[in-house]
């Protein structure tokens, strides 16, 4: 017994300091969200008179207002809902046009399949920046600029390289003997692909949903470049930022919102995450 009560403090001195240096880490992160939390609780006349800290040496000074105000802000109501439909709507088609295409590299015998895979692997390294001019010129001619559909599309062009490695690494990891006795009792690919890949698939394709969609909210250049009327959540709010800059309770509230929402959706997918991270790892 003493032994063992040894082993095991020696073992939480020997973790003591990593687990001294991620809480910094984590309270450096922590920081800011909180102020601005705090920041988006205060009473608008309060904000540039006195520090966030005040509300928490006076309770009573909590309000909802600021909130109450942005939800009957029609510029943020609206953006808050086109970035909601480009998030979603991307993070879908990405998903389901990565998952077949995945599976395809993995699994089917077709002519090029190497070469392909190469050239899309090869397009992970084309920075979003050389694209944007282009793409612009594009959408003008296409009439997809300042449209949810071609912020949809612009974002899942770029993040179906990424995608599709993912997903075919992973289900290259399965063995093959379930994909050949799934054939030879007369198993369709479809079928094979919808009842047997997808669900084996499932923490891959979670995490590659955190992780686009994520990308997708957060986006900022792609939104400027390409939107005007339909802004994006982030558009919205740097726009308030550029245009009243002592407007400090609106942008609060909205800015917390705008983080809350994907915060939740990597909640909610958290148990899948790790596992994602490790697709393809081993076999």
């Amino acid at each position: 017994m003493p032994s063992t009560f040894t082993a095991r403090l020696a073992r939480a001195a020997a973790r003591g300091p990593l687990q001294l240096l991620l809480a910094a880490i984590a309270l450096l992160w922590l920081v800011p969200t909180f102020a601005l939390l705090v920041t988006s609780l205060m009473p608008a006349g309060s904000i540039s008179e006195v520090g966030w800290w005040k509300l928490i040496q006076e309770p009573s000074m909590t309000t909802l207002e600021n909130y109450r105000s942005i939800f009957d802000n029609e510029t943020i109501t609206d953006a808050l809902l086109t970035t909601l439909f480009v998030s979603v709507g991307n993070t879908v088609l990405l998903v389901v046009v990565a998952a077949l295409a995945g599976y395809a590299f993995a699994w089917l015998e077709f002519p090029g399949r190497d070469v392909l895979f190469v050239v899309v692997i090869a397009l992970l390294v084309v920075p979003i920046q050389v694209a944007l001019i282009p793409i612009f010129s594009l959408y003008n001619s296409a009439g997809l600029f300042d449209t949810v559909l071609g912020l949809i599309l612009f974002h899942v062009a770029f993040g179906m390289p990424f995608a599709i490695f993912l997903l075919r690494n992973f289900f290259a990891g399965i063995p093959k003997d379930v994909l050949e006795s799934a054939r030879i009792d007369g198993a369709s690919e479809l079928r094979i692909f919808f009842r047997l890949m997808l669900p084996l698939g499932l923490p891959a394709i979670a995490s590659l949903a955190i992780f686009q969609f994520l990308w997708t909210w957060n986006d900022l250049i792609v939104a400027l470049t390409f939107a005007r009327e339909v802004q994006p959540i982030t558009v919205a709010i740097f726009s308030q930022l550029r245009q009243f800059g002592s407007n400090i309770e609106l942008i609060a509230p909205a800015s917390f919102v705008s983080l809350a929402i994907p915060l939740l959706v990597f909640m909610a997918f958290q148990r899948y995450f790790v596992q994602g991270l490790l697709a393809g790892s081993v076999k």
